[in-house]
């Protein structure tokens, strides 16, 4: 007897004969028209009818698995790439932040150093010819070139600078101190910018690598590629471009590392330059600056800064002493004070807010010749053979020293402007020097000045008077002369070499033959 079985849903039984026929026995099944069923319905009626497939299991449970897998990873990309659009926005968002109104801390920093309070002079009362240059570039009016201001130390170029980012309250400009190692120079470019190179990306914490696997080099490029798209941003809605402002270039070390950094911003200014999105300003005190920009410059302009002429450092100090002392200076003194100290603006900044003056200049060029004799004194015939390097620096230095000192002799007998320092071509003082990188070192520690034209002086007027008292000492021509005979003897000691023979018994000779220009010589040896 077959066993009764259940038909599925999809099955409808229709009775088979006329209504007058007896009840039928055998059933026509007809199929049920339908969409064919999902998976998962097909799997919960196979359970209700009692039926269960291993491979349909497997089939099911594996399709689940991988929706589930392919729904996370999704998921999981949108959300990274979420992070990764907001992370992105966020950093342009605070670069803009950065060169809006107000002042960075590095920025607040150099303004509080350079701040003036009621008991210094305050700087309004200098009147310098530069500084409307100077405002134009700060404030964006002057467009398409990139800068370097050049002058001794103490000339006030900082100083305008400054003055001019207080007009403007520091929109638009971003600055830096710049320090020879590039690891620092980084950190401060990423603080001045409001940058953080990515350290602060939350996605480096699934990587296996570094927080930076990378050189200060390139962290400096992505942060200069994150500033010009800010700026060309600004550029759109103000219509005027950023201020990168480096102060302190000459710290950079004249080597490899060094000059990769300035050939990159060089590169970079003379493309913002040409573009009108960024203007680069570049502030230095040593000439070697000048001369490696120069090589490759297109829109380089040079911004000399030199002292004050003599009337207006006279006119300058008597206004500051009427009006800290209430006092009516004679122009006598004035002219005394001059000729000390000349036009140089940290020098008369002491002076004029010294109770003294005279004592005052006479301190100031005490203290210049105290740092020319320690750092370019001879040390005569008695003069050690390991020191003989350091010597032919310093040397060097008296030599132009005493050149500048005759060259000053002369202008006075021709009756020149006593106020003019003596110079000379920087090929005539590396010949006196008789090496062309002596003058540098000596550049750097303000000993001598070289100027945008390449001509060489005293690094101030009060060192130029402490080159005059170290010359005019008595006995000076023949300590110097001791000491240049010393170093050629030691030269000379370094270039002889001692033979020694040894076991010359007896009878026993060496023979040796010579050649020189005047043919060949026999020596003979017993």
């Amino acid at each position: 007897m077959a066993r009764p079985r259940r038909l599925p849903r999809c099955y409808t039984a229709h009775p088979n004969g006329r209504p007058s026929q007896p009840p039928p026995r055998v059933l026509i099944v007809k199929e049920r028209p339908s969409s064919a069923p999902s998976p998962l319905r097909q799997h919960r009626q196979w359970s209700r009818d009692g039926e269960s497939n291993p491979w349909r299991d497997s089939s099911f449970k594996l399709l689940e698995a991988t929706l589930t897998a392919f729904g996370s990873v999704v998921i999981l990309g949108l959300a990274g790439y979420s992070y990764h659009t907001y992370y992105k926005s966020l950093v342009l968002t605070k670069m803009e932040n950065a060169f809006a109104v107000g002042y960075s801390s590095l920025e607040k920093a150099a303004l509080s150093r350079h701040d003036v309070n009621a008991e210094h002079v305050d700087e309004e009362w200098i009147p310098r010819k530069e500084q409307a240059m100077i405002d134009e570039i700060v404030d964006g009016t002057a467009q398409g070139y990139y800068w370097l201001l050049t002058g001794e130390k103490g000339t006030g170029k900082t100083s305008m600078l400054l003055h001019s980012m207080k007009k403007v309250h520091g929109e638009g400009i971003a600055m830096l101190e710049v320090h020879g190692d590039l690891e620092i120079f980084r950190l401060r470019l990423g603080k001045a910018l409001d940058y953080e190179f990515h350290e602060d990306y939350i996605g480096s914490l699934f990587s296996f690598k570094g927080p930076r696997d990378t050189t200060p080099l390139l962290d400096i490029e992505r942060a200069f590629n994150q500033m010009e798209k800010v700026a060309l941003k600004r550029k759109k809605q103000l219509g005027r471009p950023v201020v990168l402002l480096l102060n302190g270039v000459h710290l950079l070390r004249d080597n490899e590392d060094g000059r990769n950094l300035l050939e990159l911003v060089q590169q970079r200014a003379e493309l913002w330059a040409a573009s009108k999105l960024v203007t680069v300003v570049l502030n230095s005190n040593d000439y070697w600056i000048t001369e490696r920009l120069m090589h490759e410059a297109t829109r380089l302009r040079v911004m000399p800064v030199h002292d004050l002429s003599k009337d207006d450092a006279m006119a300058c100090v008597r206004k500051a002493r009427e009006r800290l002392f209430f006092e009516d200076v004679p122009v006598s003194v004035l002219e005394h004070v001059y000729g000390r100290i000349g036009g140089r603006l940290r020098f008369l900044a002491q002076v004029a807010n010294a109770p003294d003056m005279v004592e005052a200049c006479d301190a100031i060029c005490a203290q210049e010749k105290r740092w020319f004799l320690n750092q370019c004194w001879i040390l005569g015939e008695e003069m050690d053979p390991a020191g003989e390097e350091q010597q032919d620096t310093c040397t060097g230095a008296m030599v132009l020293a005493k050149v500048l000192v005759e060259k000053q002799k002369a202008m006075q007998l021709e009756g020149v402007d006593g106020s003019i320092l003596p110079r000379i071509p920087l090929h005539e003082a590396r010949e006196v020097m008789t090496k062309y990188d002596w003058i540098q070192r000596h550049d750097h520690l303000n000993i001598f000045a070289i100027d945008s034209h390449s001509m060489v002086q005293a690094g101030s007027v009060a060192m130029q008077n402490a080159f005059r008292d170290v010359c005019g000492q008595p006995g000076f021509d023949a300590h110097l002369k001791a000491t240049l005979d010393r170093l050629d003897e030691l030269e000379s000691l370094g270039r002889t070499r001692e033979i020694t023979l040894k076991d010359l018994r007896a009878d026993g000779e060496y023979r040796a033959v010579v050649e020189g220009e005047r043919g060949m010589r026999r020596l003979l040896f017993r």
